[in-house]
């Protein structure tokens, strides 16, 4: 292999992205990932475990994890940390009775050791509304998603 191949192929490699998307059970995290991969949202069952997909979406090749949300499956989130680029944090807006418990389990998150937020200074975040149901709004998200990784770890030539 020459070199103009090497870094052909490494350059290609900084454009592979890994994300997290997590949230409480029922927020619409599997549906969200379906409604961007171009799958039929309907019937949808509850993620025991988690689903990967691998998306292309603007020059980058994004490696989705889509962790199911039941109570039971939480304390595992942590594992799943490593090599992330992005975390998506799904609420489902319209069921007000959890939001509270949402809040409380995003916090507990945030003050997980192994994202070492305490570290980062800098780290960003958006509130994006959307409907991952009909696909309202997704992309907005995504792209802002993109741009501020890829400003971080993709700096252009």
């Amino acid at each position: 292999m020459g070199l103009l191949t090497i870094l052909k192929k490494m350059r290609e490699k900084e454009r592979e992205l890994r994300l997290l998307v997590l949230g409480l059970d029922n927020a619409g995290k599997t549906t969200l990932l379906k409604r961007l991969n171009g799958e039929d949202v309907g019937g949808t069952s509850p993620t025991l475990g988690f689903n990967i997909k691998t998306l292309e979406h603007r020059g980058f090749q994004l490696h989705v994890w889509d962790v199911g949300g039941q109570s039971s499956l939480r304390s595992y989130w942590r594992n799943y940390f490593e090599s992330t680029d992005g975390l998506v944090w799904v609420v489902d807006s319209s069921d007000r009775q959890r939001l509270r418990l949402c809040a409380t389990e995003l916090k507990a998150l945030l003050r997980e050791e192994a994202l070492e937020l305490d570290s980062i200074r800098s780290h960003r975040w958006r509130l994006q509304g959307c409907s991952a149901f009909t696909g309202r709004d997704l992309l907005p998200g995504l792209d802002w998603l993109l741009d501020d990784i890829g400003a971080r770890l993709c700096p252009p030539d």
